[in-house]
């Protein structure tokens, strides 16, 4: 008699760390039906299985708010520390020191980052540690009931709350002003270049920011805001086609006209199929992802896609030349320095 287990298991696609998708999830959530959290969630969930990342590589952070307590909806198998309001970046700075060959994953709200926390966000991006920070941006205070947060566009009008009289905190502008070596934006309605651009963040050595619009259903899905569902989709403007393709030997296509589309096999045997924009944008040209964020707030426009990254900068770790053994497995015997070093570090301070 046939086993149905072991049938049902083969039908089953593992990745290359024997893990299935159903690996990388987390608890069922909480959070309100069609709330944007979620949908960043599920795509949380596919690249990491996509990019064949084990989840007990991955460590989780958050603060406080609806976005802090998304983490408990995927990576359930992952380490994760929820913090205090604003204070994840303290956590995740200690934590990966302590384990630097951990992926780091931030999940943070606009209020969370931009207002209580601007501060630790701001050092966080400027000593450039590896690791991912999405900010889950709807506009308002949804855990507590629907108050203007930072980033909520002027002018903009919430029932109880009145009229938002001050101009919002644009967080990739805020990223590039810390010297952010990867930028980017996205609406959690466009689920495939939510993915690809995490692909490409938890790829980067170095601090990834990634600003998602995500709505909020219960407080702040208005037609003509750009954080609900109808205004992101009607604004959205995407600067272009996001598909990310790992470091591997280059693959080399000829003779690709602007306007033209082309299939591609990649190394793994799957196919894209790409199309040169005739709209030329260059991510790697700071001064222009500055003054595409200054074009888009002045016509109201949502702009989406890789704003801005710079490779090849060394990232915190390298700068402290850590040793290959995480610093939270090194033994005594390695932490503690003999007497001999102590007198002659002491005798060069006199």
């Amino acid at each position: 008699m046939m086993n149905t287990d072991a049938v049902v298991h083969s039908l089953v696609h593992t990745n290359t760390v024997e893990c299935v998708r159903n690996d990388y999830k987390g608890l069922p959530s909480t959070l309100c039906q069609g709330c944007g959290h979620n949908s960043i969630a599920s795509q949380i969930i596919t690249a990491c299985y996509e990019l064949n990342i084990s989840p007990e590589k991955i460590v989780k952070f958050s603060g406080i708010g609806c976005s802090s307590k998304s983490p408990t909806y995927f990576l359930s198998r992952s380490f994760g520390f929820n913090g205090l309001h604003g204070r994840m970046p303290s956590l995740a700075l200690g934590a990966l020191f302590a384990d630097h060959t951990l992926h780091g994953l931030g999940i943070s709200g606009d209020g969370d980052t931009a207002s209580i926390g601007m501060g630790q966000f701001k050092h966080l991006v400027r000593r450039n540690i590896p690791m991912v920070y999405i900010v889950e941006n709807n506009g308002v205070y949804g855990l507590t009931k629907g108050q203007f947060a930072p980033t909520a566009e002027k002018g903009l009008r919430l029932k109880r709350q009145g009229v938002n009289a001050f101009q919002p905190v644009d967080i990739c502008m805020e990223a590039l002003a810390s010297n952010a070596t990867f930028v980017a934006r996205s609406f959690a309605g466009d689920p495939k270049q939510v993915k690809e651009l995490l692909k490409a963040a938890l790829s980067h050595n170095g601090i990834a920011v990634l600003d998602i619009i995500s709505p909020c259903v219960t407080f702040h899905n208005h037609e003509n805001s750009m954080h609900s569902y109808m205004g992101g989709k009607a604004l959205e403007a995407p600067l272009h086609e996001v598909t990310y393709v790992p470091s591997r030997e280059e693959i080399v296509i000829d003779c690709f006209e602007e306007g033209e589309t082309r299939d591609v096999i990649l190394h793994d045997g799957s196919m894209v199929r790409l199309k040169k924009l005739e709209k030329d944008y260059d991510p790697t040209d700071r001064h222009r992802a500055f003054q595409m964020l200054d074009e888009s707030e002045k016509k109201k426009l949502l702009i989406t896609g890789l704003l801005y990254i710079e490779p090849y900068r060394p990232s915190l770790f390298d700068l402290y030349v850590l040793p290959e053994t995480p610093l939270n497995r090194l033994t005594e015997e390695r932490l503690r320095p003999p007497k001999e070093s102590i007198g002659r570090l002491n005798q060069m301070m006199l």
